[in-house]
């Protein structure tokens, strides 16, 4: 049998055709190599598959099987140990494995390709890693971050503080129900990543570069040893879709999005005019001028890195906007955007896992102020219906007293006197109102009364906790 020169073990996969290839220029403008060599485990994972199925289906022997498998673990052995020269010249990661394994094995390794494309290896490469690496990865970060503020929420069970809406002091609740409710909302986007990242449920291999192959190739060999649930559905369509990283790059834009509210958040609650939250010295800068500072630039940082992954979403969806159906080089930018993105947000939520793990409520500071803005009074209104007052006579008598104490220099509702109460309801529904009303009274009275699943205190919150606590084992 005739060797192949060394030229020709090294030459681009494409390069008979075209003939020059050497354009030093030119090669660096097309490699991918400097990056998607990350997906190293899911090109060795999938060829590994291809070659168990070509020899299934007689298209290469046994024995050329178990050199290629062989050849394959070497070659991912030597990059995970350091040992691996990664060749720009060479473009991808598919073609720097296929040229080592030839290096290595000899004229079993030009049979791996058989029946495949770098269109269809790509499009598998890609789905294992964020099927496999990516989304499990974001998975564990999401819930480690769950994990923090459950953990947060139990330290301030004890603390009441105000909500806000419209950034106006609303109504009191338990600082470790504000917890849960951050936990809620990234809990969500656990369950965003999960399905983006197994959608959809047919394998890319074999599907060639576009129209399929003429060779008895069985997708279903390689679906169900790479644990997908069917053969190619569309050979046209898998070359060419990426809908599955949008999807993924997608969700990693809501997990900043809710990232960035949180930090928002908290930054407004660690300023003087709050100072509501502390956290570690070391997640806080100085300034370079100004010696008093202490300020929140990991949490800054959260917020603005938001926009970066936000530009990778609309990068993504431009670029595959214009692209007629089937594989086009812009496709290769796809990888460049969700690896970035993928960065970006995997750093942030290790930081934000951080930062709520060094952090409390400083209670010295809410406390005293928390009669301010009589965030009582829808509890008020909540009592009078109890009484049988219809809500909205009960909405409007209480609105009243607000009124009568911001008049009287009174700053809170319990500093009324009983007939006061009385008074304001009228002849109609005074005589229902007793002493009892002042247990209605105080946000510390409120957050114990709170009754409606998932509510901010009382049982409910206690019950809430408790399933957090179970769901995440904490």
């Amino acid at each position: 049998m005739r060797r192949m020169s060394e030229d020709q073990t090294t030459a681009k996969s494409w390069q008979a055709r075209i003939g020059e290839a050497t354009d030093k220029l030119a090669a660096s403008f097309v490699e991918s190599i400097s990056y998607d060599r990350r997906i190293y485990k899911q090109d060795v994972a999938g060829s590994i598959a291809h070659a168990t199925m070509l020899a299934k289906v007689g298209l290469i022997t046994e024995g050329e099987r178990d050199q290629i498998i062989e050849g394959l673990r070497g070659i991912e052995r030597d990059i995970e140990a350091g040992n691996f020269e990664f060749d720009e010249s060479l473009e991808d990661i598919h073609m720097v494995v296929e040229a080592a394994l030839i290096k290595r094995i000899g004229e079993a390794g030009r049979r791996l390709h058989t029946g495949r494309s770098r269109n269809d290896q790509v499009a598998l490469d890609l789905r294992l890693w964020l099927r496999d690496e990516a989304g499990v990865k974001t998975v564990q970060s999401v819930a480690l971050l769950c994990q923090a503020f459950v953990g947060l929420a139990g330290r301030s069970a004890d603390c009441v503080m105000p909500s806000y809406t419209h950034l106006q002091r609303a109504q009191p609740i338990l600082a470790g129900a504000e917890c849960l409710a951050w936990a809620q909302m990234f809990f969500r986007d656990m369950d965003r990543v999960v399905q983006a990242t197994s959608l959809p449920s047919d394998i890319p291999l074999g599907s060639g570069a576009i129209a399929g192959s003429s060779l008895p190739i069985d997708s279903g060999v390689t679906a169900k040893d790479l644990r997908f649930a069917s053969p190619t559905a569309s050979s046209i369509e898998q070359t060419a879709s990426r809908d599955n990283a949008v999807a993924f790059v997608f969700a990693l834009a809501m997990i900043s999005q809710h990232l960035s509210r949180w930090a928002e958040q908290w930054i407004i609650y660690m300023s003087t005019e709050f100072s509501f939250i502390k956290i570690a010295d070391r997640y806080t800068t100085s300034s370079s001028m100004m010696p008093q500072k202490r300020n929140p630039d990991m949490l800054e940082l959260i917020r603005g890195r938001c926009g970066n992954v936000y530009g990778d979403l609309f990068a993504l969806m431009t670029i595959l906007k214009g692209l007629p159906i089937g594989y086009n080089r812009d496709l290769q930018e796809d990888k460049r955007i969700v690896f970035r993105a993928y960065d970006t947000v995997s750093s942030c939520l290790t930081m934000a896992a951080a930062i709520v793990n060094s952090a409390s409520f400083v209670k010295e500071n809410i406390e005293p102020t928390l009669e301010r803005g009589f965030l009582d009074a829808t509890s008020l209104a909540e009592y009078l219906v109890t009484k049988g007052v219809p809500f909205r006579t009960a909405h409007h008598i209480v609105g009243s007293l607000v009124l009568k104490c911001e008049k009287e220099g009174k700053t809170a509702l319990a500093k009324l006197t009983l007939a006061e109460f009385q008074q304001a309801a009228g002849a109609e529904h005074g005589g229902k109102i007793g002493q009892d009303v002042y247990e209605a009274l105080g946000a510390r009275n409120v957050v114990k009364r709170y009754q409606s699943a998932g509510a901010a205190g009382g049982k409910p919150f206690e019950e809430q906790l408790a399933a957090w606590k179970a769901r995440l084992g904490v």
